[in-house]
């Protein structure tokens, strides 16, 4: 492991650093994913026919907050040497916003929309912060591989999260327990997991990164945004940088669109009861979390493009296979062939976005790395929902169309250039 570390970090800062990854997955994969979501619709907005838009309304708004700030509290903790700080005030926003969802019950549509919004706006925002950690921990010919032990390991938390919560579930409703009695719970067990699995994080891990520069007669605001406006100026020096969010909106969506929506498909098109898809999403995370930890260090020896090119084709295949699927045996070999591609393609373009950042604006270029992915949240799911609807339920339909996208990605991706990418980085800094 000292070898894949940076100058004077040492292993277990890195583990710290991972185990935000382990802490924070499991919001997602219970609020998001596998129980409010379905509580959501089917309780608080008592299954009516705008049910599943007020819920992705509410994620939408989110997701466009955090559009909207995530590159000026980038170029602000670039500027203050505030990352950490920024990390702790997210990560305590999502915790208690998700324990504050336990309050939410049948009918509080507007209460559990806000606070739905918020805490996934948290959850993003510290997102993009740890992420900005990357760079300062491993070398350029490593951040591939430490990448891939961040998502791996998140994956692993997002099962421990579910897990505990689906032993909770599965005792209550053998105890005669409602959905709005045990549901809370889970929200409960899902932010005390949150706060636990964090604190290494915040006990371990140093903010390397320095104040840069004070705030004077601008402000602490009026900093941030004099600091994004350079980068927006500078852009034609970043071209490679630029090129490579343009092509993480594109890939982005169409994951964001089979995260979304593979279990919705599994039930209309290959007829999965629920056990069913609870079981699919625990083996995919399985292995998920085994295509982040090993293609990261594939990504490393063969390099970051050539490693994004072969799980983006991976990607391409997997929808072909979803497809032509008509049974479960293909559609399960499809679904495990995105688990490897979900974490070898993100861990491989968070590691790309750290090559190319300059070392003293690394928070704001992560900020703008997240501003591609959440936009990317909302636009492969409004994509795959639209076709879907105009073409009368088609989801075989929809599921190809969001190949598209994949399709898009690995072209932009082949006008990359890493070395003129990298230098464009390593001048950056120098200045």
């Amino acid at each position: 492991m000292s070898q894949a570390l940076a100058p004077g970090v040492r292993g277990r800062e890195v583990w710290a650093w991972a185990m935000y990854d382990f802490a924070n997955s499991g919001y997602t994969t219970v609020v998001i994913t596998a129980v409010f979501n379905a509580y959501f619709v089917a309780q608080v907005a008592g299954n009516q026919p705008w049910a599943s838009l007020a819920w992705t309304g509410a994620l939408g708004l989110s997701y466009a907050l955090i559009m909207l700030t995530a590159p000026l509290l980038g170029a602000y903790a670039d500027a203050h040497g505030a990352k950490k700080r920024l990390l702790a005030a997210t990560t305590l926003g999502c915790v208690a916003g998700t324990a504050a969802l336990s309050s939410v019950g049948p009918g509080d549509l507007l209460l559990g929309m806000l606070l739905v919004a918020l805490s996934n706006f948290f959850f993003g925002s510290g997102e993009n912060l740890i992420a900005a950690f990357l760079p300062e921990l491993a070398p350029a010919d490593s951040l591939g591989k430490v990448s891939g032990w961040g998502w791996s390991l998140g994956y692993l938390g997002g099962l421990c999260t579910l897990g505990l919560c689906l032993a909770y579930v599965i005792w209550a409703q053998g105890q005669g327990l409602a959905a709005s009695e045990f549901v809370p719970v889970t929200l409960w067990i899902t932010a005390a997991v949150f706060a636990l699995a964090s604190l290494p994080t915040f006990l371990f891990l140093r903010e390397r990164a320095p104040a840069q520069a004070h705030p004077g007669s601008r402000g602490l605001v009026g900093e941030a945004f004099g600091r994004l406006a350079r980068t927006i100026r500078q852009a034609r020096h970043y071209r490679d940088m630029r090129r490579l969010l343009i092509c993480i909106l594109f890939y982005q969506a169409g994951i964001q669109a089979v995260i979304t929506l593979a279990a919705i498909y599994a039930q209309q098109e290959m007829q999965f009861s629920t056990q069913d898809t609870l079981q699919l999403i625990f083996v995919v995370n399985l292995t998920a979390a085994a295509g982040a930890f090993g293609f990261g260090y594939v990504q490393d020896r063969i390099g970051h493009l050539p490693a994004l090119a072969a799980t983006l084709a991976g990607w391409i295949l997997m929808i072909l296979l979803a497809w032509l699927a008509q049974g479960p045996g293909l559609f399960w070999l499809s679904a495990n062939l995105a688990g490897l591609c979900l974490g070898a393609s993100q861990s491989a373009g968070r590691a790309l976005v750290g090559l190319f950042s300059p070392a003293a604006r690394r928070a704001e270029f992560f900020g703008l790395w997240g501003l591609a992915v959440k936009l990317s949240a909302i636009l492969g799911p409004i994509t795959y929902g639209l076709v879907s609807w105009l073409s009368g339920g088609d989801h075989r339909l929809a599921m190809l169309i969001t190949g598209s996208y994949f399709v898009v990605g690995l072209l932009l991706l082949s006008g990359i250039d890493v070395v003129r990418g990298r230098r464009a980085a390593l001048e950056t800094a120098a200045d």
